[in-house]
């Protein structure tokens, strides 16, 4: 499958991952879209590796598009965790320095 293909791919994976995760939808279509991106990459990368799977060269497999929406869902799971902490503390000490 070839770069394009790829990229297409995971734009819609990073949409439906975006619907599927639970939390908040604020980081905007680019950024949920670049994630999408990655996630489908590192996916079908950790399929390939670990469970040998060769399934993913079609575009229209669909073990592939599985692969890139459980992809880009877990790497949207970790960006959540990761800025989501950071984001309460901000707003927590905005809220204080107001006062």
């Amino acid at each position: 499958m070839g770069i394009i293909a790829w990229i297409i791919l995971g734009l819609v994976a990073g949409l439906l991952a975006n619907v599927l995760v639970p939390g908040r939808r604020s980081e905007g279509l680019i950024l949920t879209c670049v994630i999408g991106i990655v996630g489908a990459l590192l996916g079908g990368w950790v399929a390939t590796k670990l469970f040998h799977v060769h399934s993913l060269h079609g575009f229209f497999n669909l073990s592939t598009w599985i692969t890139a929406i459980v992809g880009a869902a877990v790497l949207l799971l970790i960006f959540h965790l990761i800025t989501g902490r950071s984001s309460r503390r901000s707003s927590r000490s905005r809220r204080f320095a107001r006062r």
